[in-house]
């Protein structure tokens, strides 16, 4: 087959490589706008977010965060027979929503008429792949949208350990949880382990939880989850794992004293899953990291290919990647040429409790900036009034002192992500903190902290 057929004797217009959140938007939006085309999943459709990342995550939150308010409910009158927690019917209730959701995409293709192909391609030429089965396909276009995978740290004993792609399916809860790492995935299973009443320790090659976040929150956080019984190991990654004649795990952290568990859980990022694609083929040389390097229209150095997603290395969000598949599209099929702000994104840690973001830190703005302002909110809400523990919530914005416009808002308390969706609506339209001033308060509201910082 020739790899640079004639226009008309191309096999499709679009051949997606990942039909993850990314790959699908591209794919549905190319064929609205006509284009004949495929999309091959080595997996399963709906990418990391809907099969083994933020979804069902955050499921095993709103499972686990029943723990720490069931334990205030007779302060709020009422009386609970004998409790106990069920791992395998989370598990299997969180699995059954994958299914479903992973229907629903493959639903969303088939109703657009996407074809798809349950195996693995590679690029073998600017305009072809090859399936694992064999079978050579031509395509006028090729877009790599294959995202991430987990990296797993070389230390004796790796091999018994778990990441984020396999903590899902557990067969048991485990008593005691070694999590290696503290960014947004490390401490987001450190406290739903914790919820679920595990032992669980963090250990970090750092002193700090949640590099790139907002400092004061970060320690609040920090703070919160301590009182609650995670421990930490700072300046201590985990140097080796045995497997115990009894299946336990010894691990052995740096300067640190050796400890056992049932499960290591390793969480220290992901890289591009770009390994045996075949770009070289199509004369694409990957990035440091393992990224696909594309311009701000997507376009890697082969005219022919682009690439959108985590495997770009830009930004490993699923929204930033619906939209980058979505520009895409409507960039080279729907003759809208567009491209993608990545300014003021939105963010959040769904740890217990959650933090959430956007803009600039108060650290990165005093780095940017000559003068700034800086207003906090430290209270109580009214929600923990019940509680035993008096965990506090931490809302802070950042303002440019000459323009008074906002530059970032943080906050940590409950339901902190939900309320910043609409905070960074604010940011984005760059508005000032005399507006938010002259906006009503929503009494009695966690949110209306927003609106009275003086």
């Amino acid at each position: 087959m020739s790899e640079t057929p004639g226009q008309d004797t191309y096999d499709y217009d679009l051949f997606v490589i990942g039909a993850g959140s990314g790959g699908v938007r591209a794919s549905r939006i190319a064929a609205s706008h006509g284009a004949r085309v495929a999309v091959a999943e080595e997996y399963r459709v709906g990418g990391t977010c809907v099969i083994r990342g933020c979804v069902p995550k955050k499921l095993l939150v709103y499972g686990s965060s029943f723990a720490h308010e069931l334990r205030d409910t007779a302060r709020f009158g009422w009386t609970l027979g004998d409790m106990r927690f069920d791992w395998g019917a989370l598990r299997d209730f969180v699995a059954g929503d994958v299914d479903r959701l992973e229907r629903a995409y493959l639903a969303t293709l088939e109703n657009n008429k996407v074809e798809h192909f349950a195996e693995r391609a590679t690029v073998i030429g600017p305009h072809a792949v090859k399936l694992a089965s064999g079978r050579e396909i031509s395509a006028k276009v090729i877009l790599v949208a294959v995202g991430a995978w987990p990296v797993r740290p070389a230390f004796p004993g790796n091999e018994h350990c778990i990441t984020s792609n396999e903590v899902f399916s557990l067969p048991t809860l485990p008593e005691r949880v070694m999590i290696q790492g503290a960014g947004y995935i490390a401490m987001e299973f450190a406290c739903i382990f914790n919820a679920l009443g595990c032992h669980v320790t963090v250990a970090n090659r750092s002193d700090q939880i949640l590099r790139g976040y907002d400092e004061a929150l970060r320690d609040r956080l920090l703070q919160i989850t301590m009182a609650r019984g995670i421990d930490y190991r700072f300046n201590s990654p985990i140097e080796s794992v045995e497997k115990q004649a009894d299946g336990k795990l010894r691990v052995v952290t740096r300067d640190r004293e050796p400890c056992h568990a049932d499960v290591v859980l390793v969480a220290t990022g992901r890289r591009p899953k770009t390994d045996g694609l075949g770009l070289e083929n199509a004369g694409i040389t990957l990035g440091a990291h393992g990224e696909v390097p594309v311009d701000a229209s997507n376009v890697t150095a082969c005219p022919s290919i682009y690439a959108v997603g985590d495997v770009t290395d830009r930004v490993q969000l699923t929204p930033v990647a619906i939209r980058e598949g979505h520009a895409f599209a409507d960039t080279v099929f729907g003759g809208n040429p567009r491209t993608i702000d990545y300014a003021d994104i939105p963010s959040a840690v769904f740890s217990q409790p959650p933090m959430a973001g956007v803009g600039l830190t108060e650290r990165q703005a005093r780095e940017q900036f000559r003068e700034i302002r800086v207003f906090t909110a430290d209270f109580r809400p009214m929600k923990n009034m019940f509680a035993d523990d008096a965990e506090r919530g931490l809302y802070k914005l950042v303002i440019d002192g000459p323009t008074d416009r906002v530059l970032g808002v943080h906050m940590i308390g409950p339901e902190a992500p939900e309320i910043l969706q609409a905070a960074a609506i604010a940011v984005k339209a760059g508005l000032t903190k005399a507006d938010f001033d002259a906006t009503m308060a929503l009494h009695p509201s966690m949110a209306e902290e927003l609106v009275l910082m003086r």
